[in-house]
């Protein structure tokens, strides 16, 4: 199981300073481009690659993630991984914008752990 945690803050207020800081230039979660893009909904390419994979990752704004989650990660956005009870970090920030516009990639590097 893996958990993707965004650099960005759930909510509505959290929602709008993300695109308040991303309209102005200011913000930035290269894990917020891969699975939304500009789609509140989530990305056409995020979700077809979800359907065909085996992966399973739950997305996290950066409040919704717990302290252990949050200390496991060197930066965010971050996706980390649950093994013997402990959190570590499978990909870490400086990696996932590589994964720009191939969700599918994503997954397969996540599938190889």
């Amino acid at each position: 199981m893996f958990v993707g945690t965004y650099d960005a803050d759930g909510g509505l207020g959290g929602e709008l300073r993300y695109v308040a800081g991303k309209l102005l230039g200011r913000g930035k979660c290269a894990l917020c481009d891969i699975t939304h893009g500009w789609n509140p909904m989530g990305s056409k390419s995020w979700k077809q690659a979800c359907a065909v994979s085996d992966v399973e990752i739950e997305l996290l704004h950066r409040n919704e993630a717990t302290a252990e989650q949050l200390a496991a990660s060197s930066g965010l956005p971050s996706i980390l991984r649950r093994r013997d009870g402990q959190w570590s970090e499978a990909i870490p920030a400086s990696e996932i914008a590589q994964y720009a516009g191939a969700p599918d990639a994503l997954l397969e590097r996540l599938d190889q752990f």
